[in-house]
């Protein structure tokens, strides 16, 4: 995820009616393989890659071509893996220097007056 970006991701399941954005990965790429075939395909095709079983292996053995899993384009903000104290550290330090930014804009604009 961290070195990911936000064209990393594809839709599955558009010709099933049913998209999904995910990872793109090994598994993602057959599953789209799978659904351009002449003619679409049936669930049934896919579903044995796209099992829930088989994607929640991705998280347990840290796998991410193991199986689909479900990631937005956001994938590609990433940039580390913070502990919990330091992301909230740091969403704690963004609150404070946007607030004094505005205020410090606004007594700027104030003094203009």
């Amino acid at each position: 995820m961290v070195n990911a970006t936000e064209r990393d991701t594809s839709l599955i399941f558009r010709t099933l009616h049913n998209s999904a954005r995910v990872f793109r990965n090994k598994v993602a790429k057959e599953v789209i393989e799978i659904e351009r075939k002449p003619g679409g395909a049936e669930f049934s095709e896919v579903a044995p890659l796209v099992s829930g079983a088989r994607g929640k292996l991705v998280y347990e053995n840290g796998d991410p071509d193991h199986g689909i899993w479900t990631a937005g384009q956001i994938v590609g903000l990433i940039k580390d893996i913070p502990t919990c104290e330091v992301l909230v550290k740091r969403i704690v330090q963004e609150a404070e220097d946007t607030i004094r930014g505005r205020l410090e804009g606004m007594i700027v604009s104030e003094a203009k007056l």
